[in-house]
């Protein structure tokens, strides 16, 4: 190659632009990634418990499923959605800022109701088009729970006692429960017109987000964080003060489940959805350690939500948390997930051990055994230093030492690195399988 090839070679080269991520879209790395899956192994244990089966739906769903389901007055559909056009049909398509809407969605699609209730979880990631801070990002992962087809109270009672559960489980604490009921749709009309009554008469104190919002989901301006229009907002007339009889007395049981169970909470009658398909209960799970994003978990009940998807009518209820949040609370509680630790780490002097050594491992991993295994490098594989220096660092609870004088007779030392550290004993490679079968033992 000649000199001037070489030179523009190193000029392209140099002009490769080095690609990040989307803001708010964030890379999860070790080990940060391993608390995410011990909090959702936790989560899948707790939810059999409970009979709650996983469902999967895509990331992508049809906008209509978001528009109808969430309504289009709200801050989800009219700012925070990434929504595009399908090339191939012109369908326009969406990220999924929910998942509440695609559950349902998918259980009307494939007619799951048709033999009663449904116990159902997800946990999945959410995209939404606002901008990012601490414990809000615009891709985030959700994990949520939906009981479809069930009207009683103690469906709204054994989901709150899910979450509660949940919270005992991971070791959280300082997590208060909020409660409130919304009624039924035409008691919720009757809210909502003594609302806008309301605030018409103190127009003069709206805010901008206050007016826009006024004829089209004056509820949301109830969730009003404007200092100003605090005590407009506390003198507002309240859902509770519009439930009939029914209503009430569904409210009415859910207390009293939770009262027998032992569950503190607070009746919040500020406490709104600002989405279309909710109706009766509602309630969130707070907290005052992660600042303005103080809610943990939020849900309630959404009734009419499966026949504004075009299914049969039946009633549902469900929550969602932020996993982001409770992991950021896991921190700052100082509670320090358990990460499956290293077993072994499998130190090997000669290149040509290999074949064998990798032999060996095979029957431990198979066997349940972690191992991390010391690989070559253009120099070989190290001086056995090095690779106990590695051993250490990796957490690993053994070194297995496949040296040369263990391998001319078929033998691995296996040497502690934590408990009894430097102990060594040496095991025959025919009988490994038991030294594994001990060790699961321990663990």
């Amino acid at each position: 190659m000649s000199e001037s090839m070489i030179e523009k070679a190193a000029a392209v080269k140099a002009k490769v632009e080095k690609l990040t991520g989307v803001k708010g879209m964030n890379d999860l790395l070790p080990p940060e990634s391993a608390n995410v899956e011990w909090l959702e192994s936790r989560v899948r244990s707790l939810m059999a418990r409970y009979a709650y089966r996983n469902i999967r739906t895509p990331i992508v769903e049809r906008t209509p499923v978001f528009v109808r389901g969430l309504g289009e007055v709200t801050d989800i559909v009219e700012k925070e959605m990434y929504s595009f056009e399908d090339k191939l049909n012109g369908d326009s398509l969406t990220l999924r800022p929910e998942a509440t809407a695609g559950v349902v969605r998918a259980v009307v699609e494939h007619s799951m109701l048709y033999d009663g209730g449904k116990r159902l979880y997800y946990v999945g990631p959410m995209f939404r088009h606002e901008r990012p801070q601490r414990g809000r990002y615009r891709q985030f992962d959700q994990i949520g729970a939906e009981a479809l087809g069930f009207s009683g109270p103690e469906v709204d009672a054994e989901l709150i006692l899910l979450a509660v559960a949940l919270w005992k489980d991971v070791g959280l604490t300082d997590i208060r429960l909020e409660l409130n009921s919304l009624g039924q749709p035409q008691e919720r009309l009757s809210h909502r017109q003594a609302l806008i009554a309301h605030f018409e008469l103190h127009e003069d104190l709206l805010d901008e987000d206050a007016k826009r919002r006024l004829y089209t989901n004056p509820l949301r301006i109830l969730d009003t964080k404007n200092p100003a229009m605090q005590g407009l907002v506390e003198s507002a007339p309240r859902p509770l003060d519009y439930l009939g009889e029914s209503s009430l007395a569904h409210f009415n049981s859910l207390k009293l489940i939770l009262d027998a169970n032992g569950v503190d909470y607070t009746v919040n009658p500020r406490l709104v959805r600002g989405m279309d398909y909710y109706n009766l209960t509602v309630f969130e799970f707070t907290t005052d350690r992660l600042g303005s994003q103080g809610t943990v978990c939020a849900g309630g009940r959404y009734d009419y939500l499966v026949e504004q998807l075009g299914g049969k009518p039946a009633p549902a209820v469900g929550w969602a948390l932020g996993v982001d949040r409770v992991l950021e609370l896991i921190r700052e509680q100082g509670l320090a997930p358990t990460v499956s630790p290293l077993d072994a780490y499998a130190i090997v002097p000669d290149v040509a051990f290999l074949p064998q050594v990798l032999k060996v491992l095979q029957v431990l991993r198979t066997a349940g055994v972690n191992i991390q295994m010391h690989t070559s490098s253009v120099d070989g594989m190290g001086s056995m230093k090095s690779q106990f220096k590695k051993a250490d660092s990796s957490g690993a609870r053994y070194a297995l030492v496949f040296g040369l004088d263990e391998v001319a007779v078929n033998q691995v030392t296996v040497k502690s690195l934590r408990d009894g550290i430097g102990q060594q004993v040496t095991h025959s490679l025919l009988d490994i399988a038991g030294w594994a079968t001990t060790l699961q033992s321990t663990n």
